[in-house]
C-alpha cells in the first residue's frame, strides 16, 4: 500500500486543532454524569475521565496524542492496512483517523467505523460475570449513539467521504464478516469482556505485522482480563505500554 507522508507544519496544526476541538478544550463543555450535568474539568478532560456533554470525543488530548504518535509510524514504516476503532461513541477518534489521512494526502486507506450504534450490550444472565457486574448498558442514554449522528459529525469536519466506512451492529455479527482485508490500527473501545474479545477474535488476524492495538479501557477489569486472556491464548508476548491511566497498546511483531 503506497502512502505519501507529507511533513507540513500546516497538516501539523491541523491535526493539533482537530484534536482540541474533538475533545472541546477550546469551549470547555461541562460533563454528563450519572447525578446529571457538571462543570468542565480541565485536568479530567485532558485524561479522558469524563463524558463531555458536547465535545466529540471522550478519550482525552492523551489517548489522541497516542493515536497520531501511531498513525504517525504506521506511514512512516510502511505498515500495510486501514484503520478501524470498534466502539465509537461520536465518532471522535475515527475522525481525527480521517483527519490523519487527509492532511498526509493518503487515499488507499479507509477508515472502518464499527459499533452497535444502540450503546452497551445487556449480556444478560450468561454474560461474563465482570460484563454482568460493570451493566454499562444502564447508561445507554449517553452511551448510544446513532449512525445517522455520527455521519453528522463526521460531515460537519468536511470528512465523510468514501474513504470512511460504518460497520453497524453487535460486534459478534458485525465482525466476522467484515470486508476489511488488512489492518494497520485497531482500536479497541468496547469496554465489556465480550466486545473486547469479540473484536480481538475477528480483527486481530487482520491486522499486519508492525500494526498497532489500542486497548482504551485497558484499566477496566472485564476489558484487561480479555486482552490478556486473548493474548496468552494466542501466545502474543508483545510488551504492552501503558498510554495514560486507562488506556494501553502493543505493536505487533509477528
Amino acid at each position: 500500500m503506497e502512502t505519501t507522508l507529507v511533513d507540513d507544519s500546516d497538516g501539523h496544526l491541523y491535526l493539533d486543532l482537530m484534536k482540541r476541538v474533538l475533545t472541546n478544550v477550546i469551549y470547555e463543555d461541562g460533563a454528563l454524569t450519572t447525578d446529571g450535568p457538571a462543570g468542565y474539568q480541565a485536568e479530567k478532560r485532558h485524561g479522558g475521565l469524563d463524558w463531555p456533554a458536547a465535545a466529540h470525543t471522550m478519550i482525552g488530548l492523551e489517548r489522541l496524542d497516542n493515536l497520531h504518535d501511531c498513525l504517525e509510524r504506521v506511514l512512516a514504516d510502511g505498515v500495510d492496512g486501514d484503520l478501524i476503532e470498534t466502539g465509537v461513541w461520536r465518532g471522535g477518534a475515527c475522525i481525527f483517523m480521517r483527519a490523519f489521512l487527509k492532511a498526509h494526502g493518503v487515499t488507499d486507506r479507509r477508515v472502518w467505523v464499527a459499533d452497535s450504534f444502540a450503546g452497551i450490550p445487556d449480556v444478560g444472565a450468561d454474560g461474563h460475570p465482570l460484563d454482568r457486574e460493570l451493566a454499562l448498558h444502564q447508561a445507554n442514554e449517553v452511551l448510544g449513539v446513532p449512525q445517522e449522528e455520527v455521519a453528522e459529525n463526521f460531515r460537519r469536519y468536511g470528512l465523510l467521504d468514501d474513504q470512511v466506512a460504518f460497520l453497524p451492529g453487535w460486534f459478534r455479527d458485525s465482525l466476522p464478516q467484515a470486508p476489511v482485508e488488512k489492518l494497520a490500527l485497531l482500536r479497541l473501545d468496547g469496554d465489556l469482556y465480550e466486545s473486547t474479545r469479540d473484536a480481538l477474535t475477528h480483527l486481530y488476524p487482520r491486522l499486519s505485522t508492525g500494526g498497532f492495538v489500542i486497548v482504551d479501557d485497558y484499566i477496566i477489569p472485564a476489558c484487561r482480563a480479555a486482552v490478556h486472556d486473548f493474548r496468552r491464548e494466542h501466545r502474543i508476548d508483545d510488551p504492552i505500554q501503558p498510554i495514560d491511566i486507562c488506556g494501553a497498546y502493543w505493536r505487533r511483531s509477528l
